[in-house]
């Protein structure tokens, strides 16, 4: 059998895990929570799964390594400095692990975590092959260097200097040729500059990725350090999961999965505290939901938002879905660590609909509705896109007030004054909208089809502007 190379993509978390094989064996790199697709692909190709590498502790999603080592036998590997609270091997820089004919070679490469390491894939015949950067080395950009900065007890310049280091002494020497496979893609919290594919060359990154090209040490640190957005709040919680272990998915699914009654729906949320997810499209959610819930839908960017808004992975949620996605939402929850799920509302929304419970509901307008009420001038609007979204177009009377940030802003809200809600489509302000509804605020319209639909409108043409002032539209 010879060398392949399969990158398996989660698009919600932009993550990606990598399955090598190399004359029936099997390698792992920074697989997912859910272990089953890579033992249904080993068996289906006839493959020992040998190892488990781990380019770091990742903060931004749990990783399967821990159960995927009890079911195979295989061990994790890590690079220097991995203080694990499971058995696992923490390598050498230059180590080698032969897999079939091919070897896979550690290249110690800290700077966004000290422990941070690339492996480097020698085919059969003894030549570079491909990297597996992990957060090291993303297309068009480097992993963020601030995260680790407690751990290391470091500043983020110290490891801003520590990752240019790693960057042109172990991966630039390396031939053009050699193909880049990182953890992650546009869209992640781990860096901010990511460019939309998943897989490219070396020599391609030599020649367009911005950190790759400054002119020394010092230009490099100010560039990757500059315009870092916040950290999301769960990301040191992931972090510690991913080094002392966690609950088996199976344990997991089996708690969520349990359903409830409306009757038993309601007792769970009042005893246990739990806080109430609605995973349902934000169209579907706006006419009718359980009251206190928070919208995030499955059809998003659910599990970052999932962290993002929640504080705490402990905290118990009860989830609503549409009928037949209870287990996909609890899996999608798992991969960041919120494994608290106490069940789910049988029957769905209809079933608390059909019980007579108290039900609430969002004021959405369409973009229509929105650009015949909207007054320049006098109407406050409220837009929840992030900053660098906000600076690129906006409505000239727009306060933003990016979704990350809600609790810090949310207070200004109370005042009674009458606002309309909008992100670029209408997911992010559903979830501002239902927070908002569950902190007793509802003096506010929220927008359909967010600002993506406004600017279709009549809405007149010189109220849109950019950062600089001048008309896009």
């Amino acid at each position: 059998m010879m060398m392949k190379v399969e990158q398996i993509y989660t698009g919600c978390l932009a993550q990606g895990a990598y399955y090598i094989t190399c004359n029936g064996e099997a390698a792992i790199i920074d697989p997912m929570r859910e272990i089953q697709p890579y033992l249904d692909r080993a068996q289906k190709d006839g493959v020992k799964i040998r190892y488990i590498f781990e380019t770091h502790f990742h903060a931004d999603f749990v990783s399967g390594h821990v159960e995927l080592s009890k079911k195979t036998g295989a061990p994790i590997i890590y690079g220097p400095n991995a203080a694990c609270e499971f058995d696992c091997i923490s390598a050498k820089d230059g180590q080698e692990f032969r897999l079939g004919d091919c070897v896979i070679r550690v290249l110690h490469t800290p700077g966004h975590t000290m422990e941070s390491s690339t492996f480097l894939l020698k085919d059969e015949t003894g030549k570079d092959h491909a990297i597996f950067s992990g957060d090291t080395l993303f297309l068009g950009d480097v992993g963020r260097p601030d995260l680790a900065q407690k751990a290391a007890n470091m500043t983020t310049e110290d490891l801003a200097g520590l990752l240019y280091d790693s960057l042109m002494n172990k991966i630039i020497p390396l031939a053009d040729d050699v193909i880049v496979y990182p953890a992650h893609g546009a869209g992640s919290a781990c860096g901010k500059n990511m460019m939309k594919e998943t897989v490219d060359t070396l020599g391609n990154q030599k020649k367009v990725n911005y950190a790759l090209n400054q002119p020394d040490r010092n230009s490099f640190i100010k560039a990757v350090t500059d315009g870092l957005a916040p950290a999301p709040g769960y990301f040191p919680m992931n972090v510690a999961m991913n080094k002392k272990g966690y609950q088996d998915l199976d344990e997991v699914l089996s708690q969520g999965m349990k359903p409830l009654t409306p009757e038993e729906f309601a007792a769970t949320a009042e005893s246990a505290g739990a806080l109430i997810l609605d995973t349902r499209n934000d169209s579907v959610f706006a006419k009718g939901f359980v009251p206190q819930s928070i919208n995030i839908g499955l059809n998003g960017d659910f599990a970052p938002w999932v962290g993002t808004m929640v504080s705490d992975v402990k905290q118990p949620l009860l989830i609503v879905t549409e009928p037949g996605k209870e287990e996909e939402t609890i899996v999608r929850l798992s991969r960041v660590g919120f494994d608290n799920v106490l069940g789910h509302l049988k029957g769905g929304f209809d079933s608390w609909k059909d019980a007579g419970k108290e039900t609430d509901s969002v004021h959405r307008i369409t973009a229509d509705e929105f650009s015949q009420e909207v007054k320049i001038g006098e109407s406050r609007i409220i837009d929840v896109r992030k900053e660098s979204e906000y600076e690129t177009l906006h409505l000239s009377e727009a306060a933003n007030r990016p979704l990350a940030n809600i609790n810090q802003w949310i207070g200004e809200m109370h005042s009674g004054e009458h606002f309309l809600l909008h992100c670029a489509g209408g997911y992010r302000s559903m979830i501002a909208a239902s927070i908002l509804q569950a902190r007793g605020i509802r003096n506010f319209s929220e927008i359909g089809g967010g600002f993506n639909a406004i600017a279709k409108t009549n809405v007149p043409k010189n109220s849109f502007i950019s950062e600089s002032g001048t008309l896009k539209i």
